[in-house]
C-alpha cells in the first residue's frame, strides 16, 4: 500500500512508502461528529461570495438531467459515482453562498437548482451556476444545546441529507425543533412551498435524545428516514427508521432496533435501498455487551415497508464492540453490484458481505483490518474498487467476489466522505477547509482548493461541472477544469 501525504506546492505527491493496513482504530465516544465540528472555524475561501437575496422568479427544474444529485452520493445504492465526466486537471473559483447556518448533509441537486439545508432550520434554494438564492424557506426554530443532553451541534436543525422526489416534485428535510421535536417536511420543488409536515416522533422515548443525523432516502413511494443519538450517547433513546408516503397521505411506519437503550441508526449516508425495493442500515452500539443478541451492532436488510427484518449481520465480536464503543454504524451500508455489500465499523474493519445471505453473527465474505470507517463510503464499479473514510485518511480497497485488498491510504488530514467523478476520488480536509482531487490509480493529489471550514462528514457533489461543498457557513461552488 502507498501512502498519500499532504500535499505541498513544488513537493511530492505521493511518498514512497509501503505498508498494509493495520493497527487504525476508532475514537470512543459517541455514534455522531466530534465536538470540534460546532466550533471550529476555517481560513476565509478565496471565492466570491453571493449575496443571499431571493430571486424573482424561481426555474422549473423538475426534469431529468444527467447533472442532477438528487439524494446522498447520488443514487440509492450510495456509490457516490459520475461516470462520462472530462478528467480534472485543476480548480477554478465559482461562487460561495453564505446561509444561515453550518451545512451538514450534502447540496442536493435538481436540473438548474441546488437545494442546501442549514442547522438554522432553514432551506434554500440556490442557482446552480451563480449561486444566487432563488428562494428561502425557514421550517422551524432549532433546538440549543443547553436544552438537550447532551450535544456538539449547536444550534441543531437539519443535519441529514434532504431528498428530492420526481413523482411529486417534492423536496423533503427532517427539522430537529425547540422541545427535541423532529418534522418530516415536505416542499415544492421550484418555490420552496410548504406542502405537508409529520411528526417522526414515533416510539416514545425521550425525543431530546434522538438525533436525526443520516440522509434521507426517497423509493417504493415512500421517503425513509433515520434516527439516532447526541453525541455522549445520552438519555433514552433508541435506534429506529421511519417510512412515510411522498404524497403525506396513509400511516408513518417504523422498525425500531430491538435493543433497551442505544442502537442508533447515525452514519452520514443514511438509508440505502437496493433495486428490489429493500432498505439497508447500520446500527450502532447497544445495550447488551455478551449473552443475548440484541439487533444492534449490525447491518440490516428491512422489507419496504420497515414491517420485517429480513437479514442481518454482525461482527462475531458484536458484544465487546458495544462495551467499548466501537460499533458497526459509523458508515452506511453501500451496495455494491453482484450482491455485495461493504460496511466500515469504528472496530477498524471493513466488511464485504453477501447481499442475499447476510450469515447472521460473523457471517462476512471477508474482513480487512486497518480502517475505522466514518462517513459515506463510495464505489467505482468501473475498476472494482471502494473508496473508504477512514479515521486516519481516505483508502482505497479492490474488492473481489470474496475477496477485500488494500491499495492506498491518502494523508490522515484527508479523510473526508469521497465522492468519484472527472477521473478522481474526492474528499475534504475538514479541520483545514481544503478540497482534494485525488487520482484513482496512485492516490497522488491532482488538484486542491480552499473551501472553507467543514463538518468531519462533509461529502462534496459533482454537478455541470461544477464541485459542490457544504461547508459551516454555507455552500461553496468550484469549477472544475
Amino acid at each position: 500500500m502507498r501512502l498519500v501525504g499532504r500535499h505541498r506546492r513544488g513537493a511530492p505527491a505521493v511518498i514512497a512508502l509501503a505498508l498494509l493496513i493495520a493497527g487504525c482504530t476508532g475514537p470512543s465516544g459517541s455514534a455522531t461528529s466530534s465536538p470540534a465540528d460546532a466550533t471550529r472555524t476555517g481560513r476565509p475561501s478565496p471565492i466570491p461570495t453571493v449575496a443571499v437575496s431571493p430571486s424573482p422568479s424561481p426555474t422549473p427544474s423538475g426534469e431529468a438531467d444527467m447533472s442532477d444529485w438528487p439524494t446522498y452520493h447520488r443514487t440509492p445504492d450510495r456509490a457516490g459515482a459520475v461516470v462520462g465526466l472530462a478528467a480534472v486537471s485543476h480548480l477554478g473559483a465559482a461562487w460561495t453562498a453564505a446561509l444561515d447556518g453550518a451545512v451538514y448533509g450534502q447540496p442536493i441537486v435538481v436540473g438548474s437548482l441546488v437545494v442546501a439545508a442549514t442547522e438554522g432550520d432553514t432551506v434554500y434554494g440556490l442557482d446552480r451556476a451563480t449561486g444566487a438564492v432563488r428562494w428561502t424557506n425557514h421550517v422551524g426554530t432549532p433546538a440549543r444545546l443547553h436544552d438537550l443532553p447532551c450535544g456538539n451541534i449547536d444550534p441543531l436543525g437539519i443535519t441529514g441529507t434532504p431528498a428530492y422526489d420526481a413523482s411529486t416534485g417534492s423536496v423533503f428535510v427532517v427539522a430537529e425543533t425547540t422541545g427535541g421535536q423532529h418534522t418530516l417536511v415536505a416542499l415544492e420543488v421550484t418555490t420552496g412551498t410548504e406542502r405537508w409536515r409529520r411528526s417522526l416522533d414515533v416510539t416514545g422515548r425521550d425525543r431530546r435524545a434522538e438525533q436525526q443525523r443520516g440522509a434521507l432516502a426517497v423509493a417504493n413511494g415512500r421517503v425513509y428516514v433515520p434516527f439516532g443519538g447526541l453525541y455522549g450517547d445520552c438519555g433514552d433513546y433508541v435506534g429506529y427508521v421511519t417510512a412515510t408516503p411522498v404524497d403525506g397521505g396513509g400511516a408513518t411506519t417504523s422498525y425500531v432496533v430491538p435493543t433497551s437503550r442505544e442502537g442508533g441508526i447515525w452514519a452520514a449516508s443514511g438509508v440505502a435501498v437496493d433495486r428490489g425495493g429493500d432498505v439497508w442500515v447500520a446500527v450502532g452500539n447497544g445495550a447488551s455487551t455478551g449473552g443475548t443478541y440484541d439487533g444492534s451492532d449490525s447491518v440490516l436488510r428491512l422489507a419496504p415497508d420497515l414491517s420485517t427484518r429480513l437479514d442481518y449481520f454482525a461482527p462475531t465480536s458484536w458484544g465487546s464492540q458495544n462495551a467499548r464503543d466501537r460499533d458497526l454504524g459509523s458508515t452506511g451500508p453501500v451496495l455494491l453490484d453482484g450482491d455485495r455489500v461493504l460496511v466500515s465499523g469504528k472496530d477498524a474493519e471493513v466488511y464485504l458481505l453477501d447481499a442475499q445471505h447476510l450469515g447472521g453473527i460473523g457471517g462476512q465474505l471477508a474482513m480487512l483490518p486497518g480502517c475505522a470507517g466514518y462517513g459515506g463510503i463510495a464505489w467505482d464499479a468501473a475498476v472494482q474498487a471502494a473508496f473508504v473514510p477512514c479515521r486516519d485518511g481516505l483508502a482505497r480497497v479492490s474488492v473481489g467476489a470474496t475477496t477485500l485488498r488494500p491499495d492506498w491510504k491518502a494523508a490522515a488530514n484527508v479523510a473526508g466522505s469521497p465522492v468519484v467523478g472527472h477521473g478522481a476520488v474526492w474528499s475534504v480536509d475538514a479541520a483545514a477547509g481544503y478540497l482534494y482531487a485525488l487520482d484513482e490509480t496512485t492516490g497522488a493529489v491532482v488538484a486542491e482548493a480552499e473551501v472553507g471550514a467543514t463538518s468531519r462528514f462533509a461529502s462534496p457533489v459533482l454537478t455541470g461541472g461544477i464541485v459542490l461543498v457544504p461547508t459551516l457557513a454555507g455552500v461553496s461552488a468550484l469549477m472544475v477544469g
